[in-house]
């Protein structure tokens, strides 16, 4: 029985498949398009590998794509049919069994195991990242932080594989609030590996988060050449950079970028480069700023998928654009087409997401659209505080907070709308949106002086942005960046 470089014994993986093995654990913690390549080499030479096709199972499930899921099941579950567990080891078991249940649609409870996984073999990297991409798909930031942070003690300081660990320990800590902390771990993971684009992303969101949108523009220009291209992350990178540049009110840029990078004739369809699509849009739609021709196309390439309820999150995204392209009708249907889901099926991670979380807020951008804002407000208003059970980061949900404050201050809830804008800049005092919206608001309540120097204060923190320029330029993202997260 052959073992792997952390000395985990592999079962029916000869050393022709260990190679390929490392190579595909490798490809997968550096988001290279290859990882669905090498973990085919490693079935073609081992085609009994419980690892490789556990690993194969992950690959399936993490990129929310419903058609790979149940590919990925069916396969697993042909593969499962003829195996003789007894022989195999306990570390492989509680794979198949986290892999099993993800397949199954019991995430949380995989992302149970994963966690078993990692307490007993600390150093299985498969492991850990598929808990860590677990975590940001149920958007469980405590275990986010703490699956990686309970295991890294375990880890040497030479090992090649601790720099992508660190990267996905500062999301953790992004996610959970420790931002200093965050850019520290996440500038330590870079100081190793330049091109971990999932530290870029961590350092990145912690500048989303602390509204340095200048310093977050001049970082990404500093490091062009190791995120704009070649990843399955290069187009939420891009994303981000544009969430940069929309701070910073350069509308024309923002829209440069998403027709260069985000959405363009030769995108891939994939939900996870759809749904960054959709929310930069949205944001640009709740500043009244409609992109009819774009929202068609992305509306188009959404309704092309033609997707059942597979993650709530993904669902969201697609209400967003059927919504700002004016097709109310077809966003209507996929939440009836939910609520007859969910009223049948009686169990499932996905089926508490869309009942809890995904539903509120697909009518609610629904109402938002048609004008009703009353409606959306009081929808999204009892689970602002639980959008992170449906999935996605801070800044992901964000453009779901920001539709609850437009739709308060339209509805003329103006109390409302100063509690929710209080909230936002005392947590992000530099954040131009804020303060305008908080403009408007005083501008409602009949203070034009207040109205006056909240907008004077947007505009200085624009201008701040204005000054770190933003040199790199916008690409034609080719097949190899199509899925993005």
């Amino acid at each position: 029985m052959t073992a792997d470089r952390h000395g985990h014994l592999m079962s029916d993986t000869g050393a022709e498949a260990l190679g390929p093995y490392e190579q595909a654990l490798d490809d997968l913690l550096f988001f290279r398009p290859r990882v669905a390549e090498s973990t085919q080499s490693v079935l073609a030479a081992a085609p009994r590998s419980v690892m490789g096709q556990t690993l194969a199972a992950y690959l399936g499930v993490l990129g929310t794509e419903e058609k790979d899921a149940a590919a990925a099941r069916d396969s697993f579950a042909r593969f499962r049919s003829g195996l003789d567990t007894a022989g195999l080891t306990p570390r492989e078991r509680m794979h198949l069994a986290a892999a099993t249940a993800w397949l199954d649609g019991d995430v949380h409870g995989a992302g149970r195991i994963l966690g078993d996984l990692t307490i007993a073999y600390p150093r299985d990297v498969l492991a850990l990242f598929a808990g860590h991409q677990h975590d940001f798909l149920t958007g469980d930031a405590a275990r986010l932080r703490d699956r990686v942070g309970g295991a890294l003690d375990a880890w040497d300081e030479d090992d090649p594989h601790q720099g992508p660990l660190l990267g996905m320990y500062a999301f953790g800590l992004e996610e959970s609030g420790h931002y200093e902390r965050a850019e520290e771990v996440g500038l330590a993971a870079l100081a190793r590996h330049p091109g971990d684009v999932w530290g870029i992303h961590s350092v990145v969101h912690t500048y989303e988060m602390r509204g340095r949108f200048t310093d977050g523009i001049r970082f990404l220009d500093a490091r062009t050449d190791d995120w704009s291209q070649g990843s399955l992350l290069t187009v939420h990178n891009w994303w981000h950079y544009a969430l940069y540049t929309l701070e910073a009110g350069d509308t024309a840029r923002v829209l440069e970028i998403y027709d260069s990078a985000l959405h363009h004739d030769d995108s891939a369809a994939v939900a996870m480069q759809l749904l960054d699509a959709a929310a930069l849009l949205w944001r640009l739609y709740l500043a009244q700023d409609e992109q009819s021709a774009r929202w068609a196309r992305l509306a188009d390439a959404w309704e092309n998928r033609d997707d059942g309820p597979h993650y709530a999150f993904n669902d969201a995204h697609a209400v967003m654009a059927y919504v700002g392209s004016g097709r109310v009708a077809q966003a209507q249907r996929l939440v009836q087409d939910r609520e007859r889901w969910v009223a049948a099926e009686p169990r499932g991670s996905n089926r508490a997401m869309t009942a809890e979380i995904g539903l509120p807020v697909c009518r609610a951008l629904i109402a938002y659209g048609q004008h009703d804002h009353g409606r959306a407000t009081d929808l999204l208003l009892p689970v602002r505080h639980r959008l992170h059970q449906f999935g996605g980061s801070h800044a992901q949900r964000d453009a779901i907070q920001r539709t609850l404050v437009e739709a308060a201050l339209r509805a003329g809830r103006t109390e409302l709308a100063r509690t929710l804008l209080s909230e936002r800049i005392q947590l992000r005092p530099i954040c131009p949106y804020n303060w305008s919206a908080k403009a408007r608001l005083e501008e409602q309540l009949g203070d034009p002086v207040g109205a006056a120097a909240a907008r004077e204060r947007a505009a200085a923190q624009r201008r701040s942005g204005d000054a770190a320029g933003g040199r790199t330029r916008a690409y034609r993202a080719g097949p190899a960046d199509s899925h993005a997260r």
